[in-house]
């Protein structure tokens, strides 16, 4: 197998117990160690070298601005922890605290060296197009973070065609959209907004198979597309990410696969050229 770097730009981090009416996180447990045993070990298991963490957006604000602050600082922490496998981070910033969520993409940006501001309307109370996110979506151009914007089938608030809504209005700035293809109807769907709207690329997250995919590759070439599998780690997760095996052995070309699989998102992020050594998949683990 060629050395393929793999690197997974949809990872989130975050307790969801609460969120999804798990119940309390177990006693006697370490759960933030816990969690990154599991989530390495899914990595290791998948031949997935790196990943770009995201917090999770069911995350509780009862304290609003600030809970957002305590999560954005955390998954700042997150990465520097483990830079060898988390090389990047992106931060959240909610569109209903208007312009107080301003100042916010701006300390995301400048203090905590953060490379992208994620978007998940179903669960911040907007519509992708509303004019809140499109005036948090200016400022993110401002400070050079990349929009991370999730693109859920069947979610009305996070239509695709909002998003191609989004991207028309900033045409210079590289949008991430994930989820896109997780749904028949928007695998579809993606093939004519890719063409309308060249500043997004779409993410393999959730994608029922990668032959739905490899059309939109074909169509609108390799660069469009970034690998991803919104992983949440413990207490949800996977064992095997499906895509990844069927990328790898799909009939596209090495380059392609080397675009897809992570020179993509290292030229979006400005992450530089990938370590030097064998990645996991070349060295036969988990793929």
């Amino acid at each position: 197998m060629p050395d393929y770097e793999i690197l997974d730009c949809h990872h989130h981090v975050g307790d969801v117990h609460g969120a999804l009416g798990l119940g309390p996180t177990p006693a006697g447990t370490d759960p933030a160690a816990d969690e990154l045993a599991v989530r390495l070990a899914t990595m290791d298991r998948n031949g997935v070298d790196r990943a770009v963490v995201i917090p999770g957006h069911g995350y509780l604000r009862p304290s609003g601005l600030a809970d957002t602050r305590r999560i954005n600082d955390a998954i700042a922490a997150y990465r520097d922890a483990t830079p060898d496998r988390f090389p990047a981070a992106v931060g959240i910033v909610e569109p209903l605290y208007g312009p107080a969520g301003l100042d916010e993409v701006d300390r995301c940006a400048h203090e905590l060296g953060l490379r992208g501001i994620s978007f998940h309307t179903r669960f911040q109370g907007v519509s992708t197009d509303s004019p809140l996110v499109r005036a948090l979506v200016g400022r993110c151009a401002e400070r050079g973070l990349v929009p991370f914007v999730h693109a859920l089938g069947d979610v009305p608030d996070e239509a695709l065609w909002k998003v191609q809504e989004l991207g028309r209005e900033f045409p210079e700035t590289t949008f991430v959209v994930l989820d896109a293809f997780s749904s028949f109807e928007q695998c579809r769907q993606a093939l004519s907004v890719a063409e309308i709207t060249p500043n997004l690329v779409f993410d393999t997250s959730l994608a029922y198979t990668f032959d739905l995919v490899e059309p939109f590759v074909r169509r609108h070439g390799a660069s469009r597309l970034v690998f991803g599998t919104d992983l949440y780690s413990t207490p949800l997760g996977y064992r095997r990410t499906h895509v990844l095996g069927q990328i790898l052995d799909s009939a596209l070309s090495e380059d392609d696969k080397r675009l897809i699989l992570a020179g993509n998102t290292r030229a979006i992020l400005g992450l530089g050229p990938a370590p030097r050594g064998a990645s996991a998949a070349a060295a036969g683990e988990g793929v």
